[in-house]
């Protein structure tokens, strides 16, 4: 049976109500907009969620100011000198046109530097294009690396990984095929927080739920993982 999505519009909030097969209610405020997000078991009744709604008013709006009120990220035009984040890092960019049609369009890392090998006509969204690719090719190297690690640890075995752009997710798993995908995002993030979302998500292969279990699998196998939760909701 799919799960039913609508919306539920209180003290001018509106809540993504998804009905689910789960045993217990979950509310997140997630994302710059600070969207609110409840995931509920199939058979509440709507008095119930709205009653649920109500009683934790307080915390969705002092959730919802914090991430609102946080800095918005800077517009980036991929131009030279522009500073963009890998593995943790800082890097400037460098934009070098190339003049053959046959020289390679790419990302070389030099230093300090991010250099970006381009086509004079190229656009910014070309420019964006190679550099997320990098990206995406730097996280294929390291990813199988944590698996790899943490499979006989945790007694799991993925099937299949991917690597996406997600707007409000660092990963997700798909428990039945075995599958999880990793954020393209976290290239900009420190190694450490990278590791730290495959456990995360290989953990759910052993719980589906973000319950005191959940927890504990993860004290048990990843002690600091708070640190690095706070790192990337930071």
């Amino acid at each position: 049976m799919k799960n039913s999505v609508k919306n539920l519009v209180i003290d001018d909030i509106t809540i993504q109500v998804v009905r689910k097969n789960i045993k217990n209610i979950n509310l997140t405020v997630r994302g710059p907009e600070g969207m609110v997000r409840m995931s509920v078991p199939r058979g509440v009744d709507d008095h119930s969620i709205n009653a649920f709604v109500r009683a934790k008013l307080s915390w969705i709006k002092k959730h919802k100011t914090r991430l609102e009120s946080r800095e918005k990220p800077p517009v980036r035009e991929y131009i030279t000198g522009e500073v963009h984040g890998f593995l943790g890092k800082m890097y400037r960019l460098k934009v070098i046109e190339v003049s053959h049609q046959q020289e390679q369009q790419r990302v070389v890392q030099q230093g300090e530097c991010l250099e970006i090998y381009v086509q004079p006509e190229h656009t910014k969204e070309k420019r964006e294009a190679l550099l997320y690719q990098w990206y995406r090719e730097q996280l294929k190297k390291l990813i199988p690396h944590y698996i790899n690690k943490w499979e006989p640890v945790m007694g799991v075995k993925v099937h299949q990984w991917g690597i996406k752009r997600m707007k409000t997710r660092w990963g997700t798993c798909n428990i039945q095929a075995k599958r999880i995908w990793i954020n393209l995002e976290l290239a900009r993030k420190r190694p450490e927080c990278l590791e730290y979302i495959v456990v995360h998500e290989l953990a759910h292969l052993l719980e589906r739920h973000h319950n005191q279990r959940f927890k504990g699998l993860m004290d048990q196998f990843l002690p600091q993982w708070r640190d690095f939760r706070g790192e990337l909701s930071g």
